[in-house]
Formats: C-alpha cells, structure tokens, sequence
C-alpha cells in the first residue's frame, strides 16, 4: 500500500507541473474502457425499470459499447457492503459508477464526461466540497448551530444538482467545476476502480446510508486518491434526510471514527 501512495502522490505532482500531464500518461496509463453502473433498490426488479428514475433513464446507457449495469432489486443491505462487493470482487470493470436509484441520467454526454473527468480524478461526483471543516456535519455544510441548524459551507462549493422530475426540475447551482474537492455527494460517485482497489480504499459498512459518502471520501484523500467534481447533469427526486433519527445516529459514529 505504500508503493500505492508514492505513486498516487508522484502522480498527482506532475500533474500539476507544466508539461506535467504528458508525462504522468506515460508512466500512468489511463485504461478506461468498461463502465458498469451499481445501485440498490427496495424495488422489485419489474418496478425498479418500471417506476424508478434510474430504471426509466438507464436503459438508454445500457445500449451503448462497454457499459453494462447491476441493480440489486427488494435490497435490505447498507450501500457500503453493496458497493464493496463490487469494487473488490469485479476486477474485469474499469468504471465503476455507484448512484442511488432515485436519480435520472438526463445528460446524453454521461458516459463521455464520466470517462473525461477520471482522466483527471480517481474519483468523480457532480457536486462537493473543496475543504473539511471541524465538525461537519455533512459534505454541502460547514457546521451545525445549537438550534440545529446547517450552515452551507457555500464558498468552498462546487458542482451542481437538480431535483425534481424531467421537465419539472430546478437546478442547484453549488459552484464552479471541475473543482478538486475533499468531500463529495454520495448520490453518484464514479471510481477508477483499479486506483481506489490498489490504494486499499472501501466503504465502510457501519454507515449504512447517511454519511458513507463523507467517509469515504476522506479514506481516499488519506490514501491520496484524487476527488474532484465534474460538470454531469442529473436529476436527483429526493432532497435528503437530514436531521433524521438515523442521520444523527450515523452523524456521531462519524465524529467518533474521525475525532472531528
């Protein structure tokens, strides 16, 4: 593993240099080819691609060369131990693409900007964070006041997400991207599988569904894994859970693994 950091940090100084970029391709080839998507659904497999946004807008992508879906259907398991089956046993995958499955893949130049953008980042998400504050409470906010109340940590923003139904959607504009983040939204995180699996990053499976985003994202940093946004449309129907009793719980096992 720490052949893996020195390179990921060798890597991630050249491409910073001029005339740098060049040079990484060349000891670091990029093989991106194959692009599988994952997601989970309570839904059973006929009302998951009759009634879902992922199920409705997917087939689409599953038309094209190289890129091929999972969908595990009337899903009762946390999303980490979903997603590490995958990044740990799929080896033949370039991509990986993890998303919820209330999300509709709107923009017909999807897989062209998934494949662009892993170009520059081990890790791509539409919308994140470009710092960590103490005590975050989640990746769009810098912290929490006593009445409970989340501050946007907006200056250090970016990307943006749309929520709503096709042809009734706003957008949220969070900020500019591309933008190397620190933190990022776990609604569609897409992976060079290779670099996260050499690296020895996964998801942990306490944090079942709120806040595995944020703790990944800092597993991956800590391994110097490169995040960063990408400029990809979609429409996300749901607009969290927040403040919930199964937030809260996670958001302490959260401070508690990380000290802040």
């Amino acid at each position: 593993m720490l052949i893996t950091v020195i390179k990921n940090r060798l890597r991630n100084f050249l491409v910073t240099v001029p005339g740098g970029q060049l040079v990484a391709e060349s000891f670091f080839p990029s093989t991106l080819n194959n692009v599988c998507f994952v997601s989970a659904s309570r839904k059973s497999e006929d009302e998951f691609w009759r009634d879902s946004p992922l199920g409705q807008s997917l087939p689409f992508w599953l038309e094209q060369p190289n890129v091929n879906a999972v969908i595990h259907f009337e899903n009762a398991k946390g999303l980490p131990e979903i997603y590490n089956q995958h990044l740990l046993e799929d080896t033949l995958t370039d991509v990986l693409v993890f998303l919820h499955d209330d999300v509709w893949l709107n923009d017909r130049q999807l897989v062209p900007k998934i494949l662009a953008g892993l170009r520059q980042f081990d890790v791509v998400g539409v919308a994140g964070n470009r710092r960590r504050s103490p005590f975050q409470p989640a990746w769009a906010f810098s912290q929490r006041r006593p009445d409970g109340q989340f501050i946007w940590d907006s200056e250090y923003l970016s990307g943006a997400v749309s929520h709503g139904k096709p042809g009734a959607h706003a957008q949220s504009v969070f900020g500019p991207t591309p933008q190397p983040c620190e933190l990022m939204d776990g609604v569609f995180l897409a992976l060079r599988a290779k670099a996260v699996r050499e690296a020895g990053v996964v998801f942990d499976s306490r944090f079942r569904f709120d806040l595995y985003d944020m703790d990944f994202c800092r597993t991956a940093r800590r391994q110097r894994l490169r995040l960063g946004t990408w400029p990809i449309n979609i429409i996300h129907e749901s607009a969290g859970d927040f403040g919930k009793d199964s937030y809260e719980q996670q958001c302490q096992m959260y401070f508690d693994k990380w000290g802040n």
